[in-house]
């Protein structure tokens, strides 16, 4: 780690430095990572938990960069003017443990968390790590906390040096024929993430992301953003894929049908144990017939994490309570709706309601395609990428540049609309832009940059 460039540079020079390579959070939905470090915090986080089944990325990463994960973590300690650092990981995560502990400093610290889900959700790995619970509809800034996932860090200490944002790293897994970690241009295909892993297989399904939280992929032709966090391939036939398959209709169906009102789902909800209103046996109820009761109940859809414990672990009957919510948020949220609510007690039990993953895998079928994906050094040149304007929360970015310039690698083509939340965006490859669309802009390899 490069100390002289920390001591050297300023608070507001860090989240200049974050503002202009591109970064967000890359664990999540891709908050502007220099919002996060302009505001004033006691604690900054790690979350190197990565807690979604099958997933390797953020524990391979933590254990081949100690050095650029805790530059990271010290740069944003400056930014936030914060005190003290956590790194978060679970305790079978030993390569990184090892390689981390030389790099740390005096306020920062390892925390080893139980191996349970859903120990990356921001929230209860706050609560896990400093006993302090994040408000119902509010944000770590809340409690004095800052949170950011091993990539985005990496991508923090990159940005000081200059490097923007242009690559991801992902765990292409499951049924494929070559389980891999790789490093690609964003905007590089699923088809060509694929490829990489041993090729398409007609016989599978395909899921963005972890197989709790992660989006059924229809078309391989999407392209890697700065968030996709994996790639998992399974057979049509898993209920994993039945699952993400089923449209919302149907869920609400089934859950008018068999809902026993047994509240498994709000008694395993992790945001509930910790003190949120959020009862999904409740909402379902409401939803089933119609039934406004409390006012507030409906709104506490807006508190769910969309962690899936309460689909995919918890009910007996298998009832979607995580559709039901997403559904209903997009509604209020839509009508303008927010949430207001206080923080009430933790559930005593909390700490052992939490779900052990070695459950979670054996309970979505998942044992077969639990493999090493080891982590490949090598960087995956495309012929052609398709980068989003809009990668993050926020308004999409703004085109900098037109259809026959030829670009370079880490070349601004995307800038953030004058006044509003955003990232900008940067060439992955070096080459022609080819097409620009509303929502992305294409760039084709060959071409001497100018």
């Amino acid at each position: 780690m490069n100390d002289v460039n920390i001591i050297d540079i300023s608070a507001d020079q860090i989240s200049t430095h974050v503002k202009d390579a591109g970064v967000v959070g890359a664990g999540g939905a891709g908050f502007p990572t220099h919002v996060k470090l302009s505001a004033k915090a006691e604690i900054v986080i790690v979350n190197a938990a990565e807690c979604e089944p099958l997933l390797k990325t953020d524990q391979q990463l933590a254990a081949r960069y100690p050095d650029q994960v805790v530059k990271g973590l010290s740069l944003s300690m400056k930014a936030t003017g914060a005190q003290q650092g956590i790194i978060a990981l679970k305790a079978k995560y030993k390569d990184a443990i090892a390689v981390l502990e030389p790099h740390l400093t005096p306020n920062m610290q390892l925390a080893i968390m139980p191996d349970i889900y859903p120990a990356g959700d921001e929230v209860i790995t706050i609560w896990l790590t400093t006993g302090r619970r994040v408000p119902p509809g509010g944000i770590p800034l809340n409690i004095g906390v800052v949170v950011n996932n091993v990539q985005t860090l990496i991508n923090v200490a990159n940005a000081v040096d200059g490097k923007p944002v242009t690559t991801r790293t992902l765990t292409v897994t499951g049924a494929v024929n070559n389980p891999i970690t790789v490093t690609v241009p964003i905007g590089t295909s699923m088809h060509d993430v694929l490829e990489l892993a041993g090729g398409i297989d007609k016989d599978l399904m395909y899921i963005s992301g972890g197989p709790m939280m992660g989006t059924l992929i229809t078309d391989l032709s999407t392209p890697v953003t700065k968030t996709t966090g994996g790639l998992i391939g399974l057979p049509k036939e898993h209920p994993l894929i039945k699952r993400k398959t089923m449209t919302v209709e149907a869920v609400l169906r089934i859950a008018k049908t068999v809902c026993e009102q047994c509240s498994f789902c709000t008694e395993l909800c992790p945001r509930h144990i910790i003190g949120h209103e959020l009862s999904p046996h409740r909402l379902i109820r409401a939803m089933n017939y119609k039934s406004i009761g409390d006012p507030s109940l409906v709104t506490t859809a807006l508190t769910c994490s969309e962690c899936g414990v309460c689909e995919a672990y918890a009910c007996p009957v298998g009832i979607s309570p995580l559709r039901v919510n997403i559904a209903l948020k997009a509604e209020l949220r839509a009508k303008g709706i927010k949430y207001h609510g206080e923080l009430g007690k933790e559930d005593p039990m909390a700490k052992h309601r939490l779900v052990p993953s070695s459950r979670l895998m054996d309970r979505l079928r998942l044992r077969p395609w639990y493999k090493e994906a080891p982590l490949s050094l090598k960087v995956y040149e495309p012929d052609e990428v398709t980068l989003k304007f809009q990668q993050h929360i926020g308004a999409p970015a703004i085109p900098v540049v037109k259809v026959g310039d030829v670009v370079r690698v880490g070349q601004l083509i995307g800038e953030i609309p004058e006044g509003a939340l955003g990232a900008k965006v940067h060439a992955s490859i070096e080459g022609s832009v080819t097409q620009i669309t509303p929502q992305t802009i294409t760039i084709r390899k060959g071409g001497a940059a100018k």
